[in-house]
């Protein structure tokens, strides 16, 4: 009954204010005293103001039954004395109107007018009492969420919504007046924009009749809503509320776009506009145009926005640059280096991990395309050219350097353009209109490109080739002068053609070469041969004289036999094709056994190491060849792999260089090269050595030599020599990040997951190719393989435990007793007692040895190595009971080196061991017993001194205890003996390159001086690797001194910054830091640079969180050195005393911001290299907060000016934002991005609890307030991506700290990014603002 009352009430209330109106309208009364008069009554009756109701109701009054003048200003002056809502009220207009515009043109002009007045108005609606209900009110009226699919449960997303609707409006209503909405893809507007039901009354009430006026004002009418589209997108409110729009609703923004591009390519009515042109419409909605400006007051955090965005790369390039722009790009430089490190390999891509470096120095540095790609191409250039007079070692050499710049670097490149490619399409295809179906898609990143290299040939001094590449270049730039001057030449013409017989000279450069490497992978084509500058002549005839057949690639694709003379030809020119290499690895499969192993030959010749525009294939293809198919007359119960194991041995042979392994880990190949090596090793290793396969050079090999030559290449794929981190005592330096087998297994089951599954993967250029043996696309793991699983359990027992000898009569222990009468028959034959296996220490003995008929047993090669441990044990303790002498020890471990070279593991899996547990007594190297390092080892202790100090290291302790004599661990002088037996040979080599790294690691994690001792006596051996040795001592010195690692720190930042002029040389930079890698110099051995040492020296530090704690203070102490310029003082005086202070205050910031930003570029290359994507989480999580908590900044600084503290907090800012960039990428891309929203929200998690008071501070306040504001600007305009991974009450919190300190553009800014989560508070402050 009440309720009946109420709406009774009700009713009477609203009839009186419909006919107060009624009597206004019929005496024309004053709308002013009208307005006063319903307000009035809609108090007295309770009625909240503005009220929805009354809008509705004056609203349905006026359309279409009271359409005149009179009524119109009565809703006008509603509006401004605010009894109606203006959204609302403009809701209900729009869907009246609009339709309506052609018969009732006036009415439209009208609600044009009322949209400038009340459209962007929204502070009065969104704050008031009753706003919840206008809110409903207007989402009813318009199907706002419906549409959006957002629910307007916010006032700041329904004034988004609001007045993206009513600008979609205006321009469906526009299209639909010029008869444009036929060439959109729906032909239909997505508003109403015509009457649904047929109008009698076709004219304004209070026209009469339609007259030219009506038709004036119609089009009038027309152009006045473009404009109003345009001030739409103009007004400081409206504009940001649109740009919010576009931000969170992308595919309503692009259906908008599309018909916007099209009214302003085809309207009539917009070039009738005198203040609007379709060229400026279109600029309004172009992505340069930036709706979040900054207009703020000149701040220092608003010079520092300004320098921060500035990044051209337009310093010279060369080894010696200095701290300038171009510095900026040092990380690439860095990473490049360390790829050289011939010790490491690593289970992911270069080409990975270097397009996700170049991504995020292009983004936190902001520059060009054109400067990333010139980057890049100068970094590895500067590669290139450091191997200009290289020691000799087994370290990775020329080609794989030229592999970096020529293959991976050009992949990369293929990566970057490739992304921005394929976005194209996707945008494309999603494209309402998709008006680019048919056209190929070029991006920016292309032509940028081309704009690179074109500029590239100004840098001559890198571009000259190392002399084994020479005529390479100089047929390419033949080949260039040949096209450019009309010859057309087949693909074999130059196989068939010497260089001196060109008509003229065709002299090339790397440019050369990196020009043909982008054409073979489709990024240019043949125009880049017309460039100025590229080619230096024309050649007006074909040379004559050449001959009708030469073996080469072009007569193996017309079908000429591999004759030795082709295979020698095909074997030293590398393919020019993927249809070469398909051809020879059809053969490899299908042909003889001869013409396998000579088209494995052949595929780990040349096409391996120099075919740099094919190399990407050609480690796929022999990755394939390692699992070939089951033949299809394959039968019996043996694994096929046996009648393969020739071909096989080929393989593995070829790929045994370190060049060849350091290429397989740089295109991130490991994982899938041990997946195909475990079946080898497994299968070989289980086969009795019975049957001998003849290659064809004669040589005879068993399955003994294939297994050693497989399984030792498998070990120095992860690095099973040294110690897990729970066993490691002493000295010993850990492991950085040691791949073992499970976790390369892993890497490699979820690569061939992940292959294929996308549309992206099935376009990219590096897919991985269809893999032939269907077993190899099967996930495997070490469980897979019963033998290699036993062998590895024992490595791994062997380090953590000693061993305990094998029970009597078992068939190991038969098997230690041949092995030991096989290494010691002379001692046997002598009637000294025979050694037996035995625990260590132990010094019983077994019976006498066995006959000399079974010296070589016949075993499989996996019981053997289950036999070893015993075996070196035996001998080690006879050794140090003086039963065998270290001759005898040395010779018998070589004859069981000879036997099985897969001994090698178990060897340096034993003595590694035995070395960290310290129970064996010193060896005394005194060349009577043991061999004396005594003519050199005083000679390699100065030169370790030197190389330190022209690093700026200086360790006194470095001194040998005076005239003492020289002792080993028993374990190490057995091994160190052992590996002097082996010959330099290519046989021995592959060995040695295991042996060589394990012995170097043993004798870092002895004390000092045992490192000198051994490189002394390796020395002796190999005089020309001496400086090579040397060098690799000089590293072993921070394995036990951890202020060297300090003093080596401290001289990489001096050495790049120029800082009080550093010892190394003159100049800083690249240059400086990184020098001309190490070499020969005028017949000594050159300095090092302090940033190839601290390269070589990382991965053996032990405590990582250390040295990010030193590299934090070292960035600091940079700064304030920086700051503290002479040059800098200099100007910031002038900036007090000139009345254009203001331009010379941001030149002398933008000087040392530059010089701040190559610091902390360093800090974070040096942070990342040092301890990865562990590291780096630790250092946001943890590090730095610890650091702005304690009181480092103002104790420390000792009253530094507030130049300083800006700068270290906008230098602490870049740091972070580049070093999470490096770890997590700029994007979702890299898989350790998940990793990043939990990390970065903890991080701004504490800013936010900073800035509410709920966290005290020790630093600096300025620093604080730089290194937010720093932080949060990066994150804005660099990584957007990760704001969108950020909690939007952190968003909010450091939204509301940021407008305490004035930084109101960047707070909006922030909350702008924040996604849909945070529309709602941006669209707030945009409004909040202009009230």
């Amino acid at each position: 009954m009440a309720v009946y009352v109420q709406t009774q009430t009700q009713t009477i209330m609203w009839d009186s204010v419909v006919e107060l109106t009624k009597v206004a309208q019929e005496k024309g009364g004053d709308p002013l005293l009208w307005a006063n008069q319903v307000s009035l009554s809609l108090n007295s009756a309770g009625v909240s103001l503005p009220s929805t109701e009354f809008a509705h109701l004056l609203i349905s009054y006026i359309c279409w039954a009271n359409n005149v003048p009179i009524t119109w200003k009565f809703l006008e002056k509603a509006l401004a004395v605010k009894i109606v809502p203006p959204m609302l009220v403009l809701a209900l207009l729009s869907v009246r109107v609009i339709p309506s515009r052609q018969s009732r043109p006036a009415a439209y002009r009208i609600y044009m007018e009322l949209l400038k007045r009340h459209a962007s108005s929204f502070s009065s609606q969104i704050y008031g009492q009753n706003f919840h209900e206008i809110l409903k009110s207007v989402d009813d009226v318009l199907h706002l969420s419906q549409i959006f699919g957002l629910q307007a449960s916010e006032p700041g997303i329904l004034a988004v919504e609001f007045v993206f609707s009513v600008v979609w409006q205006l321009l469906d209503a526009s299209l639909d007046d010029e008869r444009l909405l036929e060439l959109t893809p729906e032909k239909q507007p997505r508003w109403a924009t015509r009457p649904q039901d047929m109008e009698i009354d076709g004219h304004d009430s209070f026209d009469g009749k339609r007259t030219e006026h009506c038709e004036k004002l119609h089009k009038t009418n027309m152009v006045m809503a473009i404009e109003l589209i345009g001030q739409f997108l103009q007004n400081e409110v409206t504009s940001k509320l649109l740009y919010l729009a576009r931000q969170n609703m992308p595919s309503h923004w692009g259906d908008f776009i599309q018909r916007l591009r099209l009214l302003a390519e085809n309207s009539s009515a917009l070039k009738n506009s005198k203040i609007l042109s379709p060229e400026a419409l279109l600029q309004l909605i172009s992505d340069k145009h930036k709706l979040f400006s900054r207009k703020c007051k000149i701040t220092s955090q608003q010079e520092f926005h300004a320098v921060l965005a500035s990044g051209s790369l337009t310093s010279c390039a060369g080894q010696c640059y200095g701290a300038s722009k171009s510095a900026l790009w040092l990380p690439i430089d860095m990473i490049l280096e360390d790829a050289m490190d011939g010790y490491q390999v690593n289970a992911t891509s270069a080409i990975d991990t270097l397009s996700g470096f170049v991504k995020s120095l292009q983004a936190v540095n902001g520059n060009t395309w054109h400067d990333a790609f010139l980057g890049l191409w100068l970094a590895a250039l500067r590669l290139v050219q450091r191997e200009r007079d290289p020691i000799e070692g087994p370290v990775p050499r020329t080609d794989t350097r030229l592999c970096i710049l020529l293959c991976i670097t050009t992949l990369v490149v293929v990566d970057l353009i490739e992304e921005e490619e394929l976005m194209l399409i996707d945008e494309a295809e999603c494209s309402p209109t998709n008006q680019w179906k048919e056209k190929p898609i070029g991006g920016k990143r292309r032509k940028d490109l081309v704009s690179s290299l074109q500029i590239l040939g100004d840098y001559q001094g890198l571009l000259t080739p190392p002399q084994s590449v020479i005529s390479v270049a100089n047929q390419a730039a033949a080949k260039a002068m040949m096209f450019v001057s009309g010859l057309t030449v087949g693909s074999g013409y130059f196989e068939c053609i010497n260089m001196n017989d060109m008509p003229m000279t065709c002299s090339g450069n790397l440019r050369h070469l990196i020009v043909e490497a982008c054409i073979a992978r489709n990024l240019l084509d043949t125009a880049a041969y017309f460039w100025p500058g590229y080619v230096n002549g024309r050649i007006n005839q074909t040379p004559h004289g050449m001959p009708g057949q030469v073996p080469g690639w072009s007569s193996l694709m017309k079908g000429v036999p591999l004759t030795p003379s082709m295979i020698n030809a095909l074997v030293t020119a590398p393919a020019s094709s993927l249809a070469e290499l398909e051809k020879i690895f059809e053969i490899a499969i299908n042909g003889s056994d001869d013409e396998k192993i000579s088209a494995a030959t052949i595929l780990c010749g040349a096409s391996l190491i120099r075919g740099w525009n094919i190399q990407e294939h050609t480690v796929q293809f022999v990755i394939k060849l390692l699992s070939p198919p089951l033949p299809a007359d394959f039968s019996g119960n043996e694994s096929h792999l046996i009648r393969y194991a020739a071909m096989l041995n080929v393989l593995l042979v070829g790929l045994a260089p370190v060049d060849c392994v350091q290429i397989f880990s740089l295109h991130g190949l490991v994982p899938q090269l041990v997946g195909a090596l475990m079946p080898i090793c497994e299968v070989l290793g289980s086969s009795v050595p019975n049957v001998l396969w003849t290659l064809t050079t004669g040589e005879e090999i068993s399955a003994h030599s294939v297994f050693s030559n497989a399984f030792i290449l498998l070990l120095r794929l992860w690095r099973f020599n040294h110690p897990p981190l729970e066993h490691v005592v002493g000295d010993v330096p850990p492991v950085g990040s040691q791949l073992t087998p499970e976790y390369l297994l892993l890497v490699r089951n979820s690569q061939l997951v992940s292959s294929g599954n996308t549309s992206r993967d099935q376009n990219s250029s590096r897919k991985l190719l269809t893999v032939t043996s269907p077993s190899s696309t099967q996930p495997i793991f070490v469980d897979s393989f019963p033998k290699l699983k036993l062998w590895y359990r024992q490595h791994q027992a062997c380090i953590a435990s000693t061993l305990s000898g094998p029970g009597h009569g078992t068939p190991v222990h038969q098997i230690v007793d041949v092995l030991l009468n096989m290494m010691f028959k002379k001692m046997n034959k002598g009637g000294s007692q025979s050694l037996a296996p035995v625990a260590s220490g132990s010094s019983s003995s077994s019976g006498p040895g066995s006959e000399d008929t079974s010296l070589r047993p016949k075993l499989p090669a996996w019981d053997i190595l289950e036999a070893v441990p015993f075996v070196l044990d035996a001998a080690l303790t006879a050794c140090s009971h003086g039963r065998l002498s270290p001759r005898e020890l040395a010779t018998g471990l070589k004859d069981l080196g000879d036997f099985l070279p897969a001994s090698l593991a178990t060897i340096v899996s034993y003595f590694s061991a035995e070395v960290t547990r310290g129970v064996w007594r010193p060896a005394f190297m005194n060349g009577t017993d043991w061999p004396s390092p005594a003519a050199n080892l005083s000679n390699v202790e100065e030169q370790i001194k030197r190389i330190l100090a022209a690093t700026g290291v200086d360790v006194p302790s470095l001194v040998a205890g005076g005239s003492s004599p020289a002792t080993l661990p028993l374990p190490l002088a057995a091994f160190v003996s052992f590996t002097i037996t082996f010959k330099l040979d290519r046989a021995s080599e592959r060995f040695l390159n295991l042996a060589g790294p394990a012995l170097e690691t043993l004798a870092a994690g002895c004390p000092w001086p045992c490192m000198p001792i051994v490189v002394s006596l390796w020395a002796q051996k190999v005089k020309r690797w001496s400086d090579f040795l040397v060098f690799s001592a000089s590293r072993t010195v921070f394995h036990h001194n951890s202020d060297a690692v300090v003093q080596l720190l401290k001289s990489c930042f001096t050495a790049t910054l120029g800082l009080n002029a550093a010892p190394i040389s003159n100049c800083c930079g690249v240059g400086a830091l990184l020098g001309h890698g190490f070499g020969h110099f005028h017949g000594g051995f050159s300095p090092v640079a302090p940033g190839i040492l601290y390269l070589r020296v990382y991965r053996s530090v032990r405590d990582i969180m250390f040295m990010t704690e030193e590299i934090l203070s070292l960035l600091m102490q940079s700064v304030r050195e920086i700051a503290g310029d002479e040059l800098l003082k200099e100007r910031m005086e002038k900036l007090k005393k000139t009345k254009y202070g203001m331009r010379y205050g941001q030149v002398s910031l933008a000087t040392a911001m530059t010089r701040v930003k190559v610091a902390a570029s360093l800090g974070a290359s040096l942070v990342w290299l040092s301890g990865g994507l562990c590291l780096v989480q630790s250092l946001i999580k943890e590090t730095l907060p610890s650091w702005f908590i304690s009181a480092q900044g103002s104790e420390q600084e000792g009253g530094c000016s507030g130049v300083v503290a800006m700068l270290r907090g906008y230098a602490l800012a870049y740091f972070a934002v580049l070093c999470g960039t490096f770890a997590w990428g700029v994007d979702s891309k890299p898989s350790a991005s998940k990793r990043r929203p939990k990390i970065l929200g903890t991080h701004l998690e504490f800013m936010a609890s900073v800035i509410d008071g709920n966290i005290s501070l020790g630093c600096d306040l300025a620093t604080w307030q730089a290194y937010v504001s720093g932080f949060v600007s990066l994150m804005v305009a660099c990584t957007p991506t990760w704001v969108l991974e950020v909690e939007v009450d952190v968003l909010k919190r450091l939204s509301k700290g940021l407008r305490q300190w004035n930084e109101e553009e960047l707070a909006l800014a922030l909350l702008g990014r924040g996604g849909t989560g945070a529309m709602g508070a941006t669209a707030e402050l945009i409004i909040e603002r202009e009230l």
